[in-house]
């Protein structure tokens, strides 16, 4: 198929599905129209766009932590313990890394190990090999939304043994889900296959059934400059909803600068609906998600309690719909249940104190300012290299570094721009490589490094960007040459 921001029509889509559905066993089990009646006997408080809507119209932030075990037993144990003891608003379930890699022989054997080990030999819940039935037992057992959280690059069958299986959110994207994760995997690819998760989506709402679709914020961690991410879910959002996607969260992670990071909520929601708006998508609903600090945790359990508090309070004080928690193990690698639960009933308290305070000042206002122009900058150059045609128009703005992620291992991304943090933590560009900021943006990014240098009385150099990755595991943002 040729790559190009259009509706899959029927028929293309029919040819490609039985490809996709032969891909293992379990896909036979896929009847699109019993799912559907399945989806529509689920009780209202298990269907996680209706519970994200309900949040923003009143102003809360949900909470959702990241879990996800091999067997399907053990899945159901954990998640119903971050449920009742974590009192999380929303649960996920993570995809192990084989069935991200489409590697369904080994998660298989990995399912295997398990049962032998009696502990969980694989990182995540392998949906693929348990199949609809698998999946069905996770929702039937549970009071709470559950998402499906991944990072796979062609997650088609993935997404039809979701939500053929009762979930009712998805994670992904054709950029976020590539670039990120992906060393050799062309972005025509992904996008295309991400067009057809988002059509079988648009399915599924047509239905009747309304599943809410997530691109992945973070993209590759905390030193991610806002305009960057924000172009991406833009993006994203669009390619979604041309398939018929109605439900999107758009999200972003933590930085630290608590004004950038307020402001990076804020202007993310309203700059994803404008966009949508213009292009003919008025219908969808769109709500925000912050992701909590991505990058290096303490390995005190006690200082890492700090960090979740902190990117606690930044989703409380932007009225981000839902936050994604981390937990007190993080540099520590697999958390208990027990620890996990920690980190959603901080991340709770934190919220319920911050609920009714707003944020309001001249910098604020500022940075929205700032991070809205850089954002514009980036989208609008997508589509004049697309001629209009935002899918087209993404793919050549990697080649060209345009839209540039730093730190990405896919080899089709330019890594020719270079973020570091200004003299007050925020992220700000030390080079730019090919991404097409005015001479005003330019200036203010220059200046606000500068201003940094000046202070740690230093050149502006790469050494900065070194010293910010492992500043927050020493107990600070800014990586400065003398701590």
């Amino acid at each position: 198929m040729e790559l190009k921001n259009k509706r899959i029509s029927n028929d293309d889509f029919a040819a490609i599905r039985q490809e996709v559905l032969a891909q293992w066993p379990t896909g036979k089990d896929v009847d699109f129209k019993e799912a559907v009646e399945y989806h529509k006997k689920l009780p209202e408080h298990k269907i996680f766009s209706l519970k994200l809507k309900k949040a923003k119209e009143q102003g809360t932030t949900l909470i959702q932590p990241r879990a996800g075990v091999a067997l399907i037993k053990e899945h159901i144990e954990l998640l119903t313990y971050l449920q009742d003891k974590g009192e999380a608003d929303l649960l996920p379930t993570t995809i192990d890394s084989y069935t991200r890699q489409n590697r369904y022989v080994e998660a298989e054997d990995g399912i295997t190990e398990s049962i032998k080990q009696d502990k969980s030999m694989l990182n995540g819940f392998p949906a693929v090999n348990h199949g609809v039935g698998g999946c069905r037992q996770i929702i039937d057992n549970l009071d709470t939304p559950v998402q499906v959280r991944h990072g796979t690059p062609d997650a088609r069958l993935l997404t039809e043994i979701s939500y053929a299986g009762g979930f009712t959110s998805y994670e992904g994207g054709g950029i976020s889900y590539n670039i990120p994760y992906a060393k050799n995997v062309p972005l025509e690819k992904t996008i295309l296959d991400w067009q057809y998760c988002d059509r079988l989506t648009g399915m599924y709402e047509e239905a009747g059934v309304p599943i809410n679709r997530e691109p992945y914020g973070p993209l590759t961690g905390t030193l991610v400059p806002p305009c960057i991410s924000h172009a991406v879910a833009i993006i994203e959002s669009l390619l979604a909803a041309e398939q018929g996607v109605k439900n999107i969260t758009v999200g972003y992670g933590q930085c630290g600068n608590l004004v950038q990071d307020v402001a990076a909520i804020r202007v993310l929601g309203r700059l994803t609906e404008e966009y949508l708006q213009r292009y003919g998508y008025g219908d969808v609903t769109v709500t925000t998600v912050l992701h909590q600090w991505m990058g290096g945790f303490p390995q005190d359990e006690a200082k890492a309690f700090g960090v979740i508090a902190w990117g606690s309070a930044v989703a409380a004080l932007s009225k981000a719909t839902k936050v994604i928690v981390k937990t007190p193990h993080e540099a520590m690698g697999v958390p208990t249940m027990e620890a996990n639960a920690q980190g959603l009933r901080c991340t709770k308290q934190t919220i319920s104190m911050l609920r009714d305070q707003r944020l309001q000042s001249d910098r604020l206002e500022r940075e929205e300012e700032i991070i809205s122009a850089e954002t514009r900058c980036i989208v609008e150059k997508c589509f004049e290299l697309g001629d209009g045609d935002i899918a087209v128009g993404a793919v050549r703005a990697i080649q060209a570094g345009v839209l540039d992620v730093p730190f990405a291992p896919s080899r089709y991304n330019a890594g020719k721009m270079l973020p570091a943090r200004d003299n007050e933590g925020a992220v700000r560009m030390l080079n730019f490589g090919g991404v097409p900021l005015t001479k005003e943006l330019q200036d203010f990014n220059r200046e606000k490094i500068e201003e940094r240098a000046r202070y740690e009385k230093r050149t502006a150099s790469f050494q900065m960007v070194i010293d910010d990755v492992y500043a927050i595991s020493k107990g600070r943002l800014v990586g400065r040459p003398w701590r």
